[in-house]
């Protein structure tokens, strides 16, 4: 178990838990009320630490190394039937978008999403979840097959950004992410967006147009990263914790400002702490958004969806 600078104290009643377990194991000590002892003040603990937590926090909780990806939830959620496809018709495959068909219950779907790795090798793989061009140009040729098919889309947000190196904008990164935006806003079937780590600048924006756009609790959404953010202000990355407070980017700020229709409930401690409990409030949450989805004309889809993007930043004096 890895743990974050603020769960400090959580990792120290945790390991005088473990040896006050130790000792009445290994000797005719009764160290059972010292143990319900610690239990309690655990739980007091855990409990006071993820009531209160900061918008930095929740990011580092985001970006958490135990944190389930993009092909975590898709196994859980599709089991075998998950059929990933690759390729863009054009360059080549982008490892850090990955996408394909599977199936909840009886209900096929297209799930796309970009996928970090879990060590350094794997994060080079997956060029630590920030997709080339030709990753949101496989994603549309995925969407536009499964509007051809009548298959609804889910997409699942995990990035820093869009890689921003030379190759990226020879190749037309700017316009591939706005050719996304311009399609998913009348593509003719559901769409349902989840972020379920970082969702940062335009490369969350590539695969982010959604006729329900759903935030697990401790994840975050933004114009920019509060390093970059900070850096870019202050000419320093000491003022993240700043920055991220300033971004208004959690989930109950996106909320708030009605860029987002719902905030999925995580296990406490966040989604690695129990990932069954984590896939199954997904896949509740996209099960119900379909349900609501599904007996809306193409039609009906488009308008609604477009109408819904235009309201975003409307205010009066």
């Amino acid at each position: 178990m890895e743990y974050l600078e603020f769960e400090l104290p959580i990792k120290e009643l945790e390991e005088q838990l473990d040896k006050c377990q130790i000792i009445g194991k290994e000797s005719d000590v009764d160290v059972t009320e010292t143990c319900k002892q610690i239990e309690k003040k655990l739980a007091e603990t855990k409990k006071e630490i993820y009531k209160n937590l900061t918008a930095w926090q929740r990011v580092q909780l985001s970006r958490h190394p135990n944190r389930p990806y993009t092909l975590d939830h898709v196994r859980a959620l599709c089991g075998d039937s998950f059929l990933e496809l690759h390729g863009d018709r054009n360059v080549k495959d982008d490892k850090a978008m990955i996408g394909g068909l599977g199936k909840i219950g009886d209900q096929t779907y297209m799930f796309i999403g970009q996928q970090k790795g879990y060590n350094t090798k794997t994060r080079q793989y997956r060029n630590f979840g920030m997709s080339n061009p030709e990753g949101y140009r496989k994603a549309l040729r995925l969407m536009k097959s499964a509007e051809k098919f009548g298959i609804p889309v889910v997409t699942l947000i995990d990035t820093p950004g869009a890689y921003p190196g030379l190759e990226a904008e020879e190749r037309g990164q700017g316009e591939a992410i706005a050719r996304n935006i311009l399609e998913m806003s009348r593509l003719k079937v559901p769409i349902i967006t989840i972020i379920i780590g970082e969702g940062a600048s335009g490369g969350a924006l590539g695969i982010g147009v959604g006729d329900k756009v759903l935030m697990l609790e401790n994840t975050w959404y933004s114009v920019i990263s509060p390093e970059s953010c900070s850096s870019i202000l202050w000419r320093s990355w000491e003022y993240k914790e700043q920055a991220a407070e300033a971004l208004k980017l959690t989930a109950k700020d996106m909320k708030r400002m009605k860029l987002v229709d719902q905030i999925i409930k995580e296990p406490l401690g966040g989604a690695h702490t129990d990932r069954e409990k984590t896939f199954l409030a997904v896949k509740d949450a996209i099960v119900k958004s379909y349900e609501e989805l599904k007996n809306l004309s193409p039609k009906e889809l488009v308008k609604n969806r477009m109408d819904k993007y235009d309201e975003m930043g409307v205010y009066k004096d």
